[in-house]
């Protein structure tokens, strides 16, 4: 049992480091939206290549603010989420089954 107990503490540990590299990255994005940077740049091609999937369902559901996105905060909030509530659901369940 305590393959599993290890095995499910590592994963929690992974998704919390994906979820807060995540946030930074949809941060970043929303930071970079403000000055217009050139779509050509290859670090900038990346950031959208990696948050558009992800926001533009978002965006698509959500109604039209006056030009304002607020699918970034959406997604920072349901990472902030997942953070605070999957990720110690995990780390407990494992020390439970310890």
């Amino acid at each position: 049992m305590f393959l599993i107990s290890n095995f499910i503490s590592a994963s929690a540990n992974i998704i919390d480091i994906v979820l807060n590299i995540f946030m930074w990255v949809v941060i970043i994005r929303a930071l970079l939206s403000w000055v217009n940077p050139d779509p050509y740049n290859p670090v900038v091609q990346i950031l959208y290549r990696l948050t558009e999937p992800v926001l533009m369902p978002i965006r698509s559901r959500l109604p039209d603010f006056g030009g304002l996105d607020l699918s970034t905060m959406v997604v920072l909030i349901g990472i902030i989420f997942l953070r605070s509530f999957l990720v110690p659901s995990l780390y407990e369940f494992a020390r439970v089954m310890r």
